[in-house]
């Protein structure tokens, strides 16, 4: 059955509706580009703030896609502060070994750092060994720690030496002096000595620079105002105020926007709080704050009866979002993002990240490009760019496809 050319042309004319559409609502209007990896695995992508700029808030448009166009699955890594195990590692002065007498081995600690235990790094061996521990200043008048203690298991079967930690009395001796008795075993071998100290990983936030910031001083309110302009929409989890003066206060900021709401089919413009703090001369005055993924956005200081504030600056931070997808080497990869119809993607690899470790290598983002032209809000916007002009457009659109779909479905039933 030959399709005439009218019904082709009908026929296209749907497609091609179709095609435009789909275009229009669902297109990524931002991309990026991943710096080729070096070696293949996960690798931790820490989201730029450029990037989360043009994403939705959460981030769930958010795609990685190969050179092949396949969508690489990835998972978002759990930033929060991780403690570790950091050795401090301290330096040996020397290593003196008399022959079946002793071997003295005297360690440098940081000065004035309270200490009462040590750990040293020995090579494998099967002694067993006496020891006594004596401090200095000055490594010239050396007194008595500890006297008569005792190493064992100094053999591991998984590495070529043993961790072994040493108690004794607190002090804040610069040297210390530990002598082991080789009378009857060969000495041993240390090979470094420190401590394990318990690290906080914090995040380190980064910080967001305003365009543009200008304050107000309202004296009929007793109130200062600040108005905060951002060149796109930012994350912002934390904020850090320097004041200069006057030495001592206490003032009551309140951190909003302005929204917009329909009453009585009239708009209206309101101030919507999202937190108030003190700002006061006995703290640092750094506030972490729901996120606020905003453009602009104001702060309201209430004065009283005082003196306004002498702010030195206003700091804004925003806490670092990392993903992990595993990369192939010199791959190349793309990142886009910016589809404001996209859904949270389902990856299998999400039910596996307990297992993938948090200390991974980095991936870095560059070249973020617009696919379109980034909307500039503006006061007096031309009809086609209003809402409702949006809607007729989507209505009229509606009534095409269905207009092009009756009449296929007509023609094809004239055929039959």
């Amino acid at each position: 059955m030959k399709t005439s050319p009218m019904k082709q042309i009908k026929l296209n004319k749907f497609i091609l509706l179709l095609f435009l559409t789909q275009l229009c609502f669902g297109q990524y209007q931002t991309t990026a580009k991943l710096k080729k990896v070096s070696e293949s695995g996960f690798h931790e992508i820490i989201l730029s703030p450029e990037i989360r700029s043009h994403s939705k808030q959460e981030l769930s448009d958010i795609r990685i896609f190969d050179s092949k166009r396949n969508e690489v699955p990835y998972f978002f890594l759990n930033n929060k502060n991780i403690p570790s195990n950091i050795f401090q590692e301290y330096m040996i002065i020397s290593k003196i070994a008399v022959p079946k007498k002793n071997t003295t081995v005297i360690i440098e600690i940081t000065p004035q750092q309270k200490n009462n235990q040590l750990c040293l790094y020995i090579a494998n061996s099967n002694s067993e060994k006496k020891y006594t521990i004596s401090g200095s200043d000055d490594q010239k008048d050396w007194y008595g720690i500890s006297d008569s203690q005792t190493f064992s298991d100094l053999n591991s079967q998984e590495e070529t030496y043993v961790v072994k930690t040493i108690s004794y009395p607190l002090n804040t001796y610069r040297y210390l002096k530990i002598e082991f008795d080789d009378r009857k075993t060969l000495p041993v071998n240390v090979l470094k000595a420190g401590n394990f100290t318990i690290g906080i990983h914090a995040d380190q936030f980064t910080e967001i620079t305003a365009k543009k910031a200008i304050t107000t001083e309202n004296h009929s309110e007793k109130e200062t105002q600040i108005h905060v302009l951002l060149d796109t929409p930012q994350s912002i989890n934390k904020i850090v105020f320097e004041i200069s003066k006057p030495t001592y206060y206490s003032r009551k900021a309140i951190l909003y926007k302005k929204v917009k709401r329909e009453l009585r089919r009239k708009s209206q413009i309101y101030d919507e709080e999202i937190i108030s703090f003190e700002l006061n001369s006995n703290t640092k005055n750094t506030f972490t704050i729901p996120e606020l993924f905003e453009r602009d956005f104001y702060i309201k200081i209430e004065n009283q009866d005082n003196m306004p504030l002498t702010i030195a600056a206003v700091k804004y931070y925003q806490k670092p979002i990392s993903i992990v997808a595993d990369l192939n080497a010199n791959e190349e990869y793309t990142i886009k993002t910016g589809n404001k119809n996209g859904t949270a993607p389902e990856y299998d690899l999400s039910s596996f990240k307990n297992k993938i470790t948090t200390s991974l290598p980095q991936a870095s983002i560059y070249d973020l490009k617009q696919v379109t032209a980034e909307r500039k809000p503006i006061i007096n916007k031309s009809f086609w760019e209003k809402p409702w002009f949006m809607w007729v457009c989507i209505v009229i659109g509606g009534i095409a496809i269905l207009f092009f779909t009756a009449s296929l479905v007509k023609d094809l039933k004239r055929k039959d």
